[in-house]
């Protein structure tokens, strides 16, 4: 269960919920889950090019997204390394890594 995990990031956590990758939103979980990464497994071994071409194949105000950290996210909540993640998704500015 993910309730630990849970009271730690301060949300309901279940699992394979790509929605917990920074970056990902509602309509972006749709996409990819029609695409078959519906899992975060699916997701960490997702080329970040493959992830891009999903988003610019469902259109114009897809493209602006950036997947690159999106399967290293997912693979650490594979790995249950949930302190990582946080601090993690804390230095990245809307799903990217600073430059």
């Amino acid at each position: 269960s993910f309730k630990a995990v849970s009271d730690f990031f301060g949300k309901k956590i279940v699992e394979n919920d790509l929605k917990l990758v920074e970056g990902i939103g509602p309509k972006i979980e749709e996409l990819f889950q029609s695409a078959g990464i519906t899992t975060w497994e699916l997701l960490s071994k997702s080329a970040p090019e493959k992830l891009k071409e999903i988003l610019v194949t469902a259109g114009e105000r897809f493209q602006m997204h950036d997947p690159t950290t999106w399967p290293k996210q997912a693979l650490l909540m594979v790995n249950d390394k949930w302190k990582e993640l946080k601090d993690y998704q804390d230095l990245l500015d809307g799903g990217k890594e600073p430059e």
